[in-house]
Parts: C-alpha cells; structure tokens; sequence
C-alpha cells in the first residue's frame, strides 16, 4: 500500500538522484530505503527507475508517483499546520540566535519559505555578537540558537534537532603561497595567524580538531564581522576558516581563495537548539523541515544529518 512515507522517499530521490543521500534526507539508511522502493515496486509490479551514468532516472509509473508526491505532500503539510492553528491558535514570535554570523546567506530563503507557511509567527533575529548565545535562553531574550551544541547542554536543560553537516574551508589571500595546494593540512597553519570570530578556542572546528591534536603552535585575531575577516584575510593579516556558503560570494567576486583542510576534508554540524518545550512544538519542528529543506535543495557542499 502507497504511504506518505512512500511519497517523501520518492521525492527525496528526484532531487538527489542517488540513493544514499535521498536517504540522509528521509532519515534512513540506504539498505532501509531500498528495501522500501522493492516493497511498492513489488506490490504494484511496476519499476519505479532506472539506474544510468548521471544517477537515477524514474520511469513512467516512477514519474507518475513523483507527481503525486509534489501535488500532495503540500497539502499534508499545509494540514499539519492547520491542525496545530485549529487546536493552539498558535500566534508569537520565535526569537533566533545565529552562533555564527555567515549563517545569514541561508536563513534569508529559509525565513521567506517559513513566513509563507506561518504568517503568524513572526521571526526575530536577535542582534549582535554573543559569545555564550544558548544562555540568552536562559535569561528569556530568545527561543532557538542556530549553530553547534553546548558542552554542557543537559545541564542546560536544552534540546537540540539536527539540521546538517558542513565544510570550513581555508580563507586565503588570492596570491597566497598556499594557493597552489591541493588542500591544506595541520602543518600548514603553523606559527600562521588564524583571524577567528572571538570564541573560545574549544568551539573553533579547526583548532578543536586539527591544530590542538597535531599540537600545532599559531598566532591568532580575532574579529565579530565575518566581512571584517574578509578584508583582514585580503589584506595579508593572516588566514581564515569558514563555512563553504559563508565565503562563496567572496570566492565569486576573486576577492580571496579557498582550500579543503585535511584529507578527509574539516565538517562542522549545525542544529536547532532550545528548551524541550519549545523544541517540541510543531512550528518549531516546522522551521528545521524548512532549513533542512531549502539548503538541501539550494546550497551545495552540504550533508543533512
């Protein structure tokens, strides 16, 4: 029998075209999601798609599905929300801490698509630079933090949704030595001068991961303005390491370069975090559909998790 379930498996494989990372995105493994494709495809006696050089291509009865899929899960969404609207008659605000400043370049789409689905939760973004932003939770100035996970997030009594995975890279001067590298590794960045946002070092991936463990010895400034590390990364200060989205506009206009650190490449999680009461809520569960959702759809160099 053809379930929602069915439906979101179908349409997560269309926009990714392979399996493994359709099913990251339905929250299954691929063995799973395989399994879940030969149970319709056995039932209706059909094939759904076809494997080819460029990914998966969907047949005819496929396609037919897939535009189920994106004429109906709409609108159970749209009942899910509905139901909510008719049992809380939910209205307020949800108040956004940002832990790191080059999240802007994806919450903008994200906040249009979540203002369609909620007009009356209004979104506020909490302004400046906060060096312990889940605390603000504490004190009732905001609702989520967008960023990573406290150490100490039990005892916070605090709750988390996972959104996704992403790559820092290296931030380097356009004529830097550097620049003919492949990728960057630990001993690359030693006695350099690393311009951070100013955090602690235990919340900064790169030295966290990579510097502390090869006990790498560097100099390191700090700035709160990701355009400020920009302009110091340009202008031979030092070098930087940022998310991939967070630096792709500078990359676009040749203002700086970018490298991969290590072999395996430096990945940081991002999530939603809150009070459980919060975190529990559907609109509140809504808004990390719609981020994991929309960046899938439009930012690459990302993983959901």
């Amino acid at each position: 029998m053809l379930e929602i379930r069915h439906l979101k498996s179908l349409k997560a494989i269309a926009e990714t075209g392979k399996l493994g990372l359709a099913a990251e995105r339905v929250f299954l493994t691929q063995s799973a999601l395989s399994h879940q494709i030969r149970a319709i495809e056995t039932h209706y006696d059909i094939i759904l798609f076809k494997r080819t050089p460029t990914g998966l291509s969907f047949t005819s009865a496929g396609q037919r599905l897939l535009d189920l899929a994106h004429e109906l899960l709409p609108l159970v969404e749209r009942a899910g929300r509905d139901l909510v609207r008719l049992k809380a008659r939910q209205s307020g605000e949800l108040r956004i801490v940002l832990e790191c400043h080059t999240c802007f370049d994806w919450l903008m789409p994200v906040m249009n698509k979540y203002r369609e689905a909620w007009p009356e939760i209004e979104i506020d973004l909490v302004a400046g630079f906060h060096s312990d932003p889940w605390h603000l939770m504490q004190v009732d100035k905001a609702d989520i933090v967008i960023g990573g996970l406290p150490s100490n997030i039990t005892s916070r009594n605090l709750t988390h949704i996972p959104l996704f995975k992403f790559e820092i890279m290296a931030v380097l001067p356009n004529d830097h030595p550097f620049k003919t590298k492949s990728r960057l590794h630990a001993e690359d960045f030693t006695n350099q001068t690393l311009i951070t946002y100013p955090v602690p070092e235990a919340r900064i991936d790169l030295i966290r991961q990579i510097l502390s463990p090869a006990h790498i010895p560097f100099n390191r400034r700090t700035a709160e303005l990701t355009i400020a590390i920009m302009q110091l990364v340009a202008s031979h200060r030092g070098i930087a390491a940022l998310p991939s989205w967070g630096i792709q506009s500078y990359l676009e206009h040749d203002f700086i370069a970018a490298k991969p650190i290590s072999e395996q490449g430096l990945w940081s999680e991002l999530y939603a975090v809150g009070a459980a009461t919060t975190m529990s809520t559907y609109y509140a569960q809504d808004l990390a559909r719609i981020i994991r959702e929309v960046c899938a759809e439009k930012f690459s160099g990302i993983k959901l998790i």
